[in-house]
């Protein structure tokens, strides 16, 4: 029993290994290859014809934001595209509604596609299972942090809250903590004036908005550390209690 054990954590251990060597491999490749700035100047010239559509183009442009974060395009690009083209204020809400409907499209697909894989792998893990519904219980609190915090890779958190048992109303709602780093990066955008200085070295920026986008991120970072760890326990603790009184 404790070799049959031992063989299946080696083979978890070469599986996550061989996924992370391929994602890194994917990640040298899209930089060698340019793949990275290919789409980037894609989405540059999308917003170069979108320009001048007036209303209609904002409605592409929350077309173009959707797909761009169910298909894990930098939505940076276009964020503070958002800010040269329609301003502070209307970028702000056109991408603010982009990323909500495709963050939950994305979070969508995670759900549907991957947390039946998730709940099969868990289901023989008491745990497991504690955590994850202690997770779910507290889902808007979390995700709201997640959303503060510049250090959780946008789209990979999509698809990654999908296969968590967090609500969708809770994820769906949880998006406002998104606001205050869209105000400020589309805010960012507004001060480059021109599409073609966008991402690139050359572009002006506000150093106390930087600051204070660190300074929010880093609080946020933390408290959702500690918080996820401290439901976690309290979820493990539970478990054993009752596990003691059975």
């Amino acid at each position: 029993m404790v070799q049959t054990n031992n063989n299946k954590k080696e083979n978890s251990l070469v599986k996550y290994g061989l996924i992370a060597v391929l994602v890194a491999g994917l990640i040298i490749a899209a930089k060698q290859f340019g793949f990275i700035a290919y789409t980037q100047n894609l989405l540059i010239t999308a917003l170069e014809w979108i320009r001048d559509l007036g209303w209609v183009g904002a409605i592409i442009f929350i077309g173009i934001y959707i797909i761009a974060t169910i298909a894990f395009l930098p939505g940076s690009i276009l964020t503070l595209g958002a800010g040269v083209i329609f301003g502070v204020v209307q970028g702000s809400i056109l991408v603010f509604f982009g990323a909500t409907i495709g963050a939950t499209g994305a979070f969508l697909v995670g759900r549907y596609l991957a947390r039946g894989w998730v709940s099969e792998k868990i289901a023989g893990n008491e745990k497991f299972k504690a955590i994850d519904a202690a997770v779910g219980e507290e889902g808007l609190k979390i995700v709201t942090l997640l959303r503060l915090s510049p250090v959780f890779p946008f789209n990979l958190l999509n698809y990654g809250m999908g296969v968590t048992s967090v609500s969708l109303k809770d994820y769906f709602i949880g998006s406002v903590g998104m606001i205050p780093g869209t105000i400020m990066y589309v805010y960012i955008g507004s001060l480059a004036g021109s599409l073609a200085t966008i991402g690139s070295s050359s572009q002006p920026t506000d150093e106390t908005v930087q600051w204070i986008i660190r300074i929010v991120g880093f609080i946020a970072t933390v408290a959702v550390t500690v918080y996820v760890t401290k439901i976690a326990q309290k979820a493990l603790n539970d478990r054993v209690g009752n596990e003691s009184k059975a």
